[in-house]
């Protein structure tokens, strides 16, 4: 997705078969770490990823301090359609 920055973001969604859902993003737009982060957000991988920032961006400072990512800072993220 374009963010408000004009910079891109990958963004993931991992559904676990209980429904649980997770949420991922890459801002280096690599799929193995957003899919990794998606899933354990989602409790499906214990291993939590390591990111390393690259763009001081608010969904980066929040994973790298162990806060919840504030998903809404990004109006395309809501606008965003996911498969069921």
């Amino acid at each position: 997705m374009r963010l408000a920055s004009g910079q891109e973001a990958l963004v993931t969604r991992v559904v676990a078969d209980d429904g649980r859902v997770g949420f991922g993003f890459s801002l280096q737009l690599d799929a193995t770490e957003a899919r990794h982060m998606a899933m354990h957000a989602a409790g499906m991988r214990a291993e939590r990823p390591k990111v390393t920032p690259v763009l001081g961006h608010p969904w980066e400072t929040a994973f790298v301090s162990g806060s919840e990512i504030p998903w809404s800072f990004e109006e395309g993220f809501s606008r965003l359609q996911w498969l069921p």
